[in-house]
């Protein structure tokens, strides 16, 4: 096809768009309204997941020693427990260090504890211990065992969230899979919806394909400017779905952030920042939109050809 040829199809492609205004509009309006409940949708999942991801960084372990373990057999065994493959870090908090956290922690009652100051204070009651952070909470239980198994005789007790941690693991599976699934779903019948609103498009034009075809036009010569009024019907919906999820949900991040939404600060600090997840879901729609748009005309006018 020359040149001069695809430059007239396409021109006629966004013609056909203007003299049959109201057919497009009805392809725009659906799209996006497909496109935007898919897009709330996949920022409902994400944000959940990245909450449920924040709340499991509570991956910390405390493992509390007995008095007669040594500051070097402490050093030797931070050492291995640091090496450990789920172990992201190992602090040794000693007797005199617990007492000194312990003081942060009560404030202006601290001085009750004053006669358990100093290092080596065989009156202080606090026990040392390993404060131990790990990588995946999927593992934690092993990793706890582990620890213990190696510490021996050395641990009075362990201070672990294994059970929320295994909780939370078990919610993040279950968000992502319901909200994928939930994507995916309304991707399914945004492309049912999408191809029937073109089925009704190229139905109502199904006189213009016949005269085409009866003058000679090829197939290929007939398919172009559906084609590009599907892609361009597309990119349009993209673009106005985009704006709708991208203006809400940047307004919910702003009415988050006033101080009378202080009391879902918890969740407010895991969402995902505006330019981090719209720029991508932008492109996205684009992208879909005009696969979704081309792709149903295409199939939509296979049987008008057929004269």
């Amino acid at each position: 096809m020359r040149w001069s040829s695809f430059k007239y199809l396409v021109r006629q492609g966004w013609h056909s768009m203007v003299a049959n205004r109201l057919m497009t509009l009805a392809s725009v309006g659906v799209l996006s309204a497909c496109l935007f409940i898919t897009g709330v949708a996949l920022l409902l999942s994400l944000n959940v997941n990245s909450f449920v991801s924040g709340l499991s960084e509570q991956n910390e372990v405390e493992f509390f020693l007995t008095d007669e373990t040594t500051a070097d057999a402490a050093a030797q065994l931070q050492t291995q427990i640091a090496a450990m493959d789920n172990v992201a870090e190992c602090l040794y908090i000693s007797k005199s260090q617990a007492v000194e956290e312990m003081k942060v922690y009560l404030g202006d009652d601290a001085g009750v504890l004053k006669d358990y100051e100093g290092e080596g204070n065989p009156a202080n009651p606090l026990p040392a211990s390993f404060r131990v952070t790990v990588k995946d909470l999927a593992y934690l239980s092993d990793t706890v065992s582990q620890i213990q198994t190696l510490l021996g005789a050395s641990v009075s007790s362990v201070q672990s969230p294994t059970e929320l941690g295994t909780t939370l693991v078990n919610l993040q599976r279950v968000v992502g899979a319901v909200g994928w699934g939930l994507v995916i779903v309304l991707g399914v019948i945004s492309i049912v919806v999408i191809n029937n609103t073109i089925r009704l498009t190229v139905f109502a034009r199904r006189k213009e394909i016949n005269i085409m075809k009866f003058v000679g036009a090829t197939n290929g010569f007939i398919r172009l400017p559906f084609f590009v009024e599907g892609m361009t019907v597309g990119a349009i919906a993209g673009l106005v779905a985009s704006v709708l999820v991208g203006g809400g949900y940047l307004g919910l991040l702003k009415a988050l952030a006033r101080p009378e939404a202080s009391w879902l600060s918890e969740f407010t600090r895991c969402m995902l920042p505006f330019k981090t997840v719209m720029l991508p879901m932008a492109g996205l729609f684009v992208l879909f939109g005009m696969a979704i748009g081309s792709t149903g005309c295409a199939t939509s006018i296979r049987k008008h050809l057929k004269v």
